[in-house]
């Protein structure tokens, strides 16, 4: 009896591994093909109960210089470094050098509004401070070398948006600032905090803030798709403005080390991590939250001048993931990682949907075609692989659709709802709460 269950225990062992890397190899394929298409150059990294288990690269660091992308190429990450800043400021707290209810004003108090706004307000993107990045002329002005100074003057020359904790509202000035309160507590610029808390604590050799790309360090030069060709976007940011905002570089590795660590309480303690990720409107403190398939996924994503990128951790799985990109051509990198854990979890029966109706290939003929509509950002292409429609946003990749009704599917990972009037040639799709009304093109 015991030997059968061995026997039994290690067949499904060698099963589970060999659909994993079945898995693995149609994530390999998906972004040879983006590539190959020139849709995007990047890494791509999965981790799983704290260790690597993929990592793919694509593309060039340099495309002038045909260096081609590995898995220690490092990119600037933008606003994901946010999530590191609000550990940062969360771990301050933890020390009892700031509390969340501490106002602004106690730092700078020539910020408007700031002796109404607390740190908990910033973190949350609840303080109604104006966002410095959508300043006139800002992106240019950027370009340059800027000292804390001169941003700080660029923030007290803006006006107050809306009442704090009145609604949430993206800001880089909030993180920013929160930046500049941690220099301000622990007397040393921001990049030595940074440095002594997160990448020295946890051991990241290729993850800095504040520095320059540099080619010869394996940094990647950031492009954009025209003409037929990479080009190199020109007008970069001098990363010490946007600090903790957006002035981290580090590779898809050690992003996903970093969410790791954070959600294995090697950062926080349970008490700060938990308030992080507590929600307000959706938004935690320095995090996004998603549901996947009634997980709950946690991350952040980050656009910096043709630089791209996104980190998730879904907590209940141990599943990290990260895309790092120095140029994208038409891909929403948030629907190809819910295209990657479409593919990683394909053959979990846990994480399996399974249609409310049956129907035949046939059914879904009217249904197949390409639509279109004034108020939705995408066309959307409607296929079907033997009875299972598919659905194809521009530029995106392919998603298998489940049965609601004769006429009604849904992507089960984002919750989107397409409802099909055969009458009319239309599809209402529904998504985040909207509606979208999109009409068949004429083949």
């Amino acid at each position: 009896m015991k030997k059968s269950i061995f026997f039994l225990a290690g067949f499904l062992c060698v099963f589970f591994t060999w659909s994993q890397s079945e898995n693995l190899a149609e994530i390999d394929k998906l972004f040879t093909d983006l590539a190959l298409e020139n849709k995007a150059m990047g890494t791509i990294s999965i981790f799983k109960n704290g260790n690597e288990v993929f990592n793919k690269s694509t593309g060039f660091i340099s495309v002038e210089d045909k260096l081609e992308a590995n898995a220690f190429s490092n990119y600037r990450i933008a606003s994901i470094t946010k999530t590191y800043t609000a550990t940062i400021i969360l771990q301050l707290i933890s020390e009892k050098k700031l509390t969340l209810n501490t106002k602004l004003s106690a730092f700078f108090p020539k910020v408007p509004n700031s002796e109404n706004i607390k740190i908990q307000d910033m973190l949350y993107h609840r303080s109604g401070l104006f966002n410095v990045t959508e300043i006139e002329g800002f992106s240019t002005w950027i370009a340059d070398f800027r000292t804390r100074e001169e941003m700080l003057k660029k923030i007290q020359g803006t006006t107050s948006v809306f009442s704090p904790d009145s609604k949430a509202s993206y800001s880089n000035t909030n993180f920013i600032l929160l930046s500049y309160v941690a220099e301000e507590i622990e007397k040393k610029p921001y990049a030595e905090i940074f440095q002594e808390r997160i990448a020295d604590a946890l051991d990241l050799d290729h993850t800095y803030l504040g520095k320059d790309i540099a080619v010869k360090d394996n940094g990647a030069k950031s492009y954009y798709f025209e003409n037929e060709k990479w080009n190199p976007v020109e007008l970069i940011t001098n990363i010490n403005g946007p600090i903790g905002a957006g002035g981290i570089v580090s590779t898809a590795t050690e992003v996903n080390i970093f969410f790791d660590r954070l959600f294995s309480g090697k950062l926080l303690f349970d008490n700060f991590l938990k308030q992080m990720i507590t929600a307000k409107e959706g938004l935690g403190m320095g995090l996004s939250i998603f549901q996947y398939r009634g997980m709950n996924l946690y991350g952040h994503n980050g656009s910096i001048d043709g630089f791209r990128s996104i980190a998730g951790y879904i907590p209940s799985k141990k599943l990290g993931f990260t895309i790092t990109c120095n140029g994208v051509n038409n891909v929403s990198l948030s629907n190809l990682i819910f295209k990657v854990l479409d593919l990683y979890f394909k053959n979990d029966p846990s994480m399996q949907s399974n249609s409310l109706v049956k129907l035949k290939a046939k059914d879904l003929d009217p249904f197949l075609g390409v639509y279109g509509g004034s108020t939705f950002p995408f066309k959307i292409t409607f296929t079907k692989e033997k009875n299972i429609l598919m659905a194809q946003a521009t530029g995106q990749p392919v998603f298998n659709l489940i049965a609601l009704k004769k006429n009604v599917f849904k992507y089960d990972a984002m919750g989107i709802l397409f409802n099909f009037n055969k009458k009319d040639n239309t599809v209402l799709v529904k998504f985040q709460g909207k509606e979208h009304l999109l009409k068949k093109e004429k083949v």
